[in-house]
Formats: C-alpha cells, sequence, structure tokens
C-alpha cells in the first residue's frame, strides 16, 4: 500500500505552517543556532494532528471506562471457566459486544498517528541537500533547501544519533553536536513515553483482563525500552514530532480524566463501595510517651469519665482501701 497521500498531506502542514511563521516574521535564517520557523512548524505539526483526533481520544477515555465498569463481570467468567482458555474468550468477547466495550480502542489513537510518524520520518529522511528530486510532495527547491539546512542548536534536524560521517559531510553538521542534541533528546522522549503511559494507568487502574494487563506493560516498559534502540535512527525533526506529541499527550489526559474521572471502586458484588461518612469518630491520636489522646470527635466513654470522677485531687494524700480499717464502735 502507498502512502504517497501521507507524505503530501504532511508536506503540505509542514509548508503551510512554515509559511504562516514566515508571514507572522519569524526569522527565517538561525538564531541561537535554531531555524525557528521549522521547529514551530514541527510542533505545530502535531497540534493540528491532535486537534483532529481529539473526538477519538475522548472515545478511547470512554471505552477504558466502560472496560473498568465490565472488571467485576470479568472476573466471574474467569473464576468461571478456570482452565478453559477458548471458552473464556468467547465468553468475554460475547460480554464486550452487549456491553458495547471496546478493548482495541484504548490503542487506536495511537495506531492512527503511525501513519503520521511514518510520513514524516519518510519527509525528513529525503532532506538531502544532494537529491535532485526536490520538488517532490509539493516541495519548492527553494523550501526543500531551506529545510535541508534547518537546525536545533546547530544540529540539523535532517541528522540523528547514528548518521554516517559522509551523512552529516552533506548537511554541514559536526557529529559530536549531533549525537548531544540526539541524544538528549532520545532520552526525553523515553521519559515522556513512560509518563504518558504511566499517568494513564494510574489513573484508570491495572486491568484485570490478563490481555490488558499485557498491553498496558508493553505501553509502560516495553515502548520506552524499544525507544533506546530505535531513536539512535530517528532523526531529529522526528523526535521533536514524538516529544511534543508525548506533552501535548500529558496536558489532554490530565484535562479529559478530569472531565470523565474514573468510575467509582467496586465491591465483589458490583455495586459502588459507598464512601464512608465524613462526621465519623476519629481515632485517638497519641500523645506524649505513646499515650492516646482522645479528639474532639471521639465520644468519651462512660468508664472514662467515672475514671476522672474518681481520680485524687492534685496534691491530696493517696488512699490505700487495703490499709483502711473500720471505725471502733463506741460503747
Amino acid at each position: 500500500m502507498s502512502l504517497d497521500w501521507v507524505y503530501w498531506a504532511i508536506s503540505w502542514i509542514l509548508l503551510m505552517w512554515h509559511s504562516a511563521w514566515d508571514a507572522i516574521g519569524v526569522p527565517v535564517g538561525a538564531v541561537l543556532g535554531t531555524n525557528w520557523a521549522w521547529i514551530l512548524s514541527i510542533i505545530f505539526l502535531v497540534v493540528t494532528l491532535r486537534v483532529i483526533l481529539f473526538p477519538v481520544f475522548v472515545k478511547q477515555i470512554k471505552s477504558q471506562r466502560a472496560m473498568q465498569a465490565l472488571q467485576p463481570k470479568v472476573k466471574e467468567l474467569q473464576e468461571k471457566h478456570k482452565g478453559d482458555r477458548e471458552t473464556l474468550q468467547k465468553e468475554m468477547m460475547e460480554l464486550y459486544r452487549k456491553e458495547k466495550a471496546n478493548p482495541l480502542m484504548g490503542c487506536l489513537p495511537m495506531f492512527l498517528q503511525i501513519p503520521v510518524f511514518l510520513g514524516l520520518f519518510h519527509v525528513l529522511r529525503r532532506l538531502d541537500p544532494a537529491k535532485q528530486a526536490k520538488e517532490l510532495y509539493g516541495w519548492s527547491t527553494e523550501q526543500f533547501d531551506s529545510a535541508a539546512t534547518a537546525k536545533l542548536f546547530t544540529a540539523p534536524i535532517a541528522g540523528k544519533f547514528g548518521s554516517t560521517a559522509d551523512e552529516l559531510a552533506r548537511l554541514g553538521a559536526n557529529g559530536t553536536t549531533v549525537k548531544i542534541i540526539a541524544g538528549l533528546l532520545v532520552l526525553i522522549m523515553i521519559a515522556t513515553t513512560y509518563l504518558t503511559s504511566r499517568q494513564m494507568i494510574l489513573k484508570t487502574g491495572w486491568a484485570e483482563d490478563p490481555q490488558q494487563r499485557m498491553i498496558q506493560k508493553l505501553m509502560l516498559y516495553g515502548i520506552p525500552a524499544s525507544l533506546l534502540v530505535s531513536g539512535a535512527i530517528f532523526p531529529i525533526g522526528v523526535i521533536i514530532y514524538w516529544v511534543t506529541n508525548n506533552l501535548f499527550t500529558l496536558g489532554q489526559q490530565q484535562w479529559v480524566l478530569r472531565k470523565f474521572p474514573p468510575p467509582p471502586v467496586l465491591g465483589k458484588d458490583g455495586k459502588p463501595i459507598p464512601a464512608p461518612a465524613r462526621k465519623t469518630a476519629q481515632p485517638a491520636k497519641p500523645g506524649l510517651f505513646g499515650r492516646s489522646k482522645p479528639t474532639a470527635e471521639q465520644p468519651q466513654t462512660a468508664a472514662t469519665t467515672e475514671g476522672k470522677a474518681l481520680a485524687p485531687k492534685p496534691g491530696a494524700k493517696p488512699v490505700n482501701p487495703k490499709k483502711s480499717r473500720p471505725a471502733k464502735r463506741q460503747g
């Protein structure tokens, strides 16, 4: 399947944003070793995509909520069909179909972004000044040359951590600088990828379904670990896109999770566990030497009140009931 339409779409969005920043007055030349018009074009490629995918992202959150609400029923099926994996899978798929919950919806936004990532990867890889076909995908020769020499702190956005000496020479780049900038961006990419998955899991909780839990672990640990190796072949511009996308996701998830809070905790019977009443007796607070002191909200028992009434007053001599004798009889 040809992805030319993706390459054309990515190129069009990048060129549109670059023209917009140029019209606003963002310098086309390098400032602090950075061509900000092209860097902002990559950043706002992310913004454009996330605005388009926002309805899908909301559906993802709602689907995850539906999956959480089904956890008690999933547990029942797991206990009912222990050892019969095939029947368990059929019953669970029937449950999902009946309740209109889609286990794959949690990964849908990520899958939809894969073509965009591959498209940007392809477009930036062809930003080689030695190439003859500079007008491909709607680029003019001037735009191509401008993007091919665009830099982030003197490191070209088409360069990568694993760039060969020949590639660096064609881009006019310093190998040490490219490795430092690319390496730092890869570490930030790994950290933000982990944080986006961790934020979602902490808010929604670990799934009871083994397949869902496996997907959660893959997203939390597997993908960040794979980036440690694959990040070496990503152009700096692609890593900028990935980091920006992760930061956007962190903010978007925080907003959506507040808008659609997690469902209440369910008991074994599948019913919500009511929140404890606020005006309940508080446990005694430890005082000096570990002794407990009743709080203002803790009612004093009758034994405690009686004990206080019978306690000797300060300064009085202690009374020993064993040594007390009966009064002598008179006459």
